[in-house]
């Protein structure tokens, strides 16, 4: 969410290369989603990265999760 939606656009640096990391979370089934209403506003879509959730996805998906992570 928020900045969190500008994932596909985060430079990979010399001492974090991101892209890699998304791919490793990837390969282990985890999922990464990107609220519709933050792409919106930032003049984003739905990138091969983040497919688009809404709000009432969110919580459903923190609601019954054991843990959440915050990207941003």
């Amino acid at each position: 969410m928020n900045e969190g939606s500008e994932l596909d656009t985060i430079p990979d640096g010399k001492d974090f290369d991101i892209s890699v990391k998304v791919t490793e979370f990837k390969e282990l089934k985890g999922k990464i989603y990107a609220c519709g209403t933050c792409l919106k506003v930032r003049g984003k879509e739905e990138s091969g990265v983040c497919p688009v959730s809404t709000m009432t996805d969110l919580l459903k998906i923190v609601e019954s999760s054991d843990k959440v992570l915050v990207f941003g």
